[in-house]
């Protein structure tokens, strides 16, 4: 009897670790031998992150919502009429030109055919939000001014969340990827809000002034930013700064408390996301092993 066991033991197939094998005899279908947990590998793609880079990607978005307030500044000093049309035009033709400008010095190689195409392509934009903006002067005329506020205010809080951060909803020459369905919401959002704004303004050089303005904003200055950061990361954070200071001095005048909201948003994502960030890392556990689902190491459409 004893020796009939022992023949059964020795003649039992050793365990191998099968994927697709089925049930092995004389195994049950969860055994695993003292082998299996030895390939297991803790927090092997944990990200170990710097709260200095991490506060220096995070100026991006501050860069962002400080352009946003500035336009909102805008707007307000404009419905106040504390800005006239005149000086309105005057700072989009000189918004025009910086941002032109910068555009063709970021932009390599520099062509006469890029300048071309960018200068045919802003005459067709202007000309045509001139010849529009009688439309939008009228457009609104039959909503009430707390619905229009209610509508611009929630569709620039939907911009700011669908903006594209990392990039431009409008791409730079020579750029392979197309800019994601979130960013497209959120541009449409800021013009839809524009719309809205300029709608409630006393003349129609009022509304093509504060349109092409708010269209100057929200269509080209990532494009600007991302061209300039791609051009050279220590000139943008000198910029991105800069427009801090002018923002928050901005807003300090024209409204205490969008100031104190402007600072606390600032500090809250510059500095202490990041320090969140970083603090909840410590608690980030991840595992892989030979149970995880296989990933080919090589292409299949090949």
């Amino acid at each position: 009897m004893k020796s009939s066991d022992g023949n059964r033991i020795r003649l039992q197939p050793m365990w191998r670790k099968v994927a697709y094998g089925g049930r092995q005899p004389g195994y049950d279908d969860n055994y695993t031998d003292e082998t299996f947990l030895e390939e297991m590998v803790m927090n092997a793609n944990v990200v170990k992150r710097d709260l200095l880079k991490v506060m220096i990607d995070s100026v991006s978005i501050s860069h962002y919502l400080c352009i946003v307030a500035l336009v909102v500044s805008t707007w307000t000093l404009t419905l106040n009429l504390d800005i006239d049309e005149i000086t309105l035009l005057k700072l989009d033709v000189g918004l025009l030109l910086v941002g032109f400008s910068v555009l063709l010095l970021t932009t390599c190689p520099f062509s006469l055919k890029l300048l071309t195409k960018y200068v045919l392509n802003i005459s067709f934009f202007i000309s045509g939000l001139y010849v529009l903006a009688p439309i939008y002067h009228t457009l609104t005329r039959s909503i009430s001014s707390d619905s229009i506020w209610a509508l611009a205010v929630s569709l620039l809080l939907v911009h700011l969340f669908l903006h594209d951060y990392s990039g431009s909803t409008i791409r730079p020459p020579g750029a392979l990827n197309n800019p994601k369905l979130t960013s497209n919401i959120s541009l449409n959002a800021s013009i839809v809000a524009s719309v809205l704004v300029a709608s409630r303004l006393p003349s129609r050089l009022h509304v093509f002034a504060i349109m092409l303005f708010s269209l100057q904003v929200f269509l080209f200055a990532p494009l600007i930013t991302f061209c300039v950061k791609k051009y050279h990361f220590s000139l943008h954070l000198l910029f991105s700064f800069a427009l801090m200071v002018v923002t928050l001095s901005v807003t300090y005048h024209l409204h205490r408390m969008f100031f104190i909201l402007l600072l606390a948003l600032l500090v809250f994502i510059s500095i202490v996301c990041p320090f969140w960030l970083i603090r909840i890392q410590e608690y980030k556990f991840e595992i892989k092993g030979p149970w995880d689902e296989a990933k080919l190491c090589f292409d299949i459409t090949e």
